[in-house]
């Protein structure tokens, strides 16, 4: 009886015990999956223009650091 008992006791109320308040995001703060036609290719546009961005910059640097060196 005293394992039953043990888990019993332990057991009961554990939202209240260990509840963490705010753990997990609201559906208005995570990431939706585009499902129109016209989303997708929005956020396909907006994934290329960053992709885009990144490698201008890793292009600025690599030539920046290239001139630094050779002088």
């Amino acid at each position: 009886m005293a394992p039953i008992g043990t888990m019993f006791w332990f057991g009961t109320n554990l939202d209240r015990r260990f509840a963490v308040p705010d753990f997990w995001p609201k559906p208005e703060e995570t990431n939706r999956i585009p499902y129109e036609k016209e989303d997708i290719k929005d956020e396909l546009a907006r994934l290329r223009a960053r992709r885009l961005r990144i490698k201008e910059q890793r292009v600025r640097r690599e030539a920046e650091g290239a001139v630094d060196g050779e002088s």
